[in-house]
Order: C-alpha cells, then structure tokens, then sequence
C-alpha cells in the first residue's frame, strides 16, 4: 500500500442502535474485511474487498448463525 493510502473505519447503525455493517475504505473504497449484519444485530453476511471488489470466500448466514451460503469471488 502506498503510504498516502489510509485506510478509514467504516460504520453504519440501524435506526435502533444495532451495527448495520462494519469495514474500512481504502481511498474512498471498500477494503479489507467488511461484515453486513441484519436488523436484529445477527451477523448476515461476511467477506473480504480488496480495493472495493469482492475476493476470497464470502459467506452468508441465518439468523441462528448458519452458513447457508458460501461463494468463492478467486484469490486476491
């Protein structure tokens, strides 16, 4: 990464408080590790972005935590 490069916290909440999703931006796009989590707070999807493309396997749950899906966007 360049040394201008920052990556900046990203965060937003649902209108009862709970995290809506939680990641960071690199100049502006989605980077690294990004989790989306469902209204009740219980996490619904989870992945990794590499300068805002997805990549690696990304998974999406149940509200009970089960991985009800599973999809492999290739390596970095």
């Amino acid at each position: 990464m360049p040394e201008s490069a920052r990556l900046e916290p990203a965060i937003d909440h649902y209108d009862n408080g709970k995290v809506r999703f939680s990641g960071a931006n690199l100049d502006g796009e989605m980077h690294g590790e990004w989790a989306f989590y469902h209204r009740d707070g219980s996490l619904m999807r989870a992945g990794t972005f590499e300068r805002g493309r997805q990549v690696g396997v990304w998974r999406t749950y149940d509200r009970a935590g089960a991985v009800v899906k599973q999809t492999d966007f290739g390596s970095r």
